[in-house]
């Protein structure tokens, strides 16, 4: 029985990067002998074990063949005979399809090293097509070395491409597509991961919302002269510069989809599209079953983000309803999402990525002004009910307007 460090690990090794998890694979051994040495089985599909000490997985060496529909059509054989050689050629990546032994040897039958050197995603054998989750995983490992100049094989794109147009990202589980997208948009290239997709058809089967913005002119008063989905890529790119959270990241995924429906008669304005962004927002989140808080936050930056974009010029009775909207009151922490992502809008417009945001501080003080509005004093002086709620509305649209006359005052000086 011989045990190998495969896949990610061994790679990220040879890039000279931390190597966060490790997996083995092991040949020419069987579930009993794994289990005589205390390993404990865990896994349907096939043979997976964890290492009673270090937690890690270990793997008997297997083949698969395609026999449904989606990545989960498959039928794996498992058997002592296996070589390491077969287990490896049914992996994604060529620099996924390396080995190596306990003193230290590479084993790299498929040339990953090459491509590592070349900074090539490149697919290993033709069985690539017949699993339509690695159009995904293709995208996200592009979306993670991006920074490092790797880039797709033109012979890859082209079986991603085959897959799109087969059907079979239509079998794709709505979770298994979040948690691909949820990974790549934390990676360094977030935008990457997008444009992969668009490269070989993927994202029109997947986000026909964001691929629809392709060519949908941007008002040139108020973005550079690029289309509404480049204009997604900086954001998600300034983003990911900042080392934001997933949450603004995601709101920043929803913030302008409802300028694909603006008629072009209504082109470059996209006049209320802060409606229709915030509708496809929430059928956006819901086909992908995203987790309720990034939902949220997705529907709150497309209905209000132009508000937050505009806070120093609102009527304080504007900037109210938007501080009421993200319930700043009893969820002060939907404020901190909100700007963050607002500011890097605002960023990936500007000339300069630092500009200063100061509608974020804006947006701060006057929440924590309104925050300290007497409301005892209120239900002292008699009133409750509906008057209740009118005084104190009246009483924070008051303090709003006197909070923004000193801000705007001591900004300018």
């Amino acid at each position: 029985m011989d045990i190998y460090l495969v896949g990610g690990a061994v790679r990220d090794e040879l890039l000279g990067l931390p190597v966060k998890e490790r997996d083995w694979v092991v040949v020419g051994g069987t579930p009993q002998q794994l289990a005589d040495q205390g390993f404990r089985p865990v896994g349907k599909d096939f043979p997976v074990f964890l290492h009673p000490e270090t937690g890690e997985e270990y793997a008997l060496a297997r083949t698969e063949r395609k026999s449904g529909h989606g990545y989960g059509g498959f039928a794996f054989h498992t058997d002592p005979a296996i070589t390491l050689e077969e287990d490896l050629i049914r992996r994604d990546l060529t620099i996924n399809a390396m080995a190596r032994t306990a003193d230290g040897q590479v084993i790299d039958p498929y040339n990953g090293r090459q491509d590592l050197k070349a900074r090539i995603l490149r697919h290993v054998s033709p069985a690539f097509a017949e699993d339509p989750l690695r159009v995904l995983r293709v995208a996200r490992f592009a979306a993670r070395y991006r920074c490092l100049g790797f880039q797709v094989a033109e012979e890859t794109v082209e079986l991603m491409t085959q897959i799109a147009l087969s059907g079979e990202l239509e079998h794709l589980p709505a979770e298994r597509v979040w948690k691909e997208t949820s990974r790549a948009l934390m990676e360094r290239s977030p935008q990457a991961f997008f444009q992969t997709l668009h490269d070989c058809g993927a994202l029109a089967e997947l986000f026909p919302e964001l691929a629809n913005l392709d060519g949908v002119p941007q008002c040139p008063d108020h973005h550079p002269a690029v289309d509404v989905l480049t204009h997604q890529y900086r954001c998600l790119a300034q983003a990911a510069r900042q080392k934001l959270p997933l949450t603004p990241r995601f709101a920043l995924l929803c913030h302008d989809l409802g300028k694909a429906e603006t008629p072009p008669d209504g082109w470059p304005e996209h006049r209320g599209h802060e409606r229709r962004s915030e509708n496809l927002a929430r059928e956006f989140a819901e086909r992908l079953k995203v987790p309720k808080d990034l939902a949220e936050a997705g529907v709150t930056m497309a209905r209000w983000q132009r508000r937050g974009q505009r806070a120093l010029t609102l009527r304080a009775l504007e900037v109210w309803e938007l501080l009421r909207s993200l319930d700043v009151i009893r969820r002060p922490r939907r404020l901190k999402f909100f700007i963050s992502a607002c500011e890097v809008c605002a960023r990936a417009c500007a000339a300069d990525p630092k500009a200063p945001f100061p509608q974020g501080e804006f947006l701060h003080g006057a929440a924590e002004a309104v925050r300290q509005v007497d409301v005892a004093g209120l239900r002292k002086a008699g009133l409750a009910g509906p008057a209740l709620g009118h005084a104190l509305d009246e009483k924070r649209i008051k303090t709003i307007r006197e909070y923004k006359r000193e801000f705007i005052e001591q900004w300018r000086q």
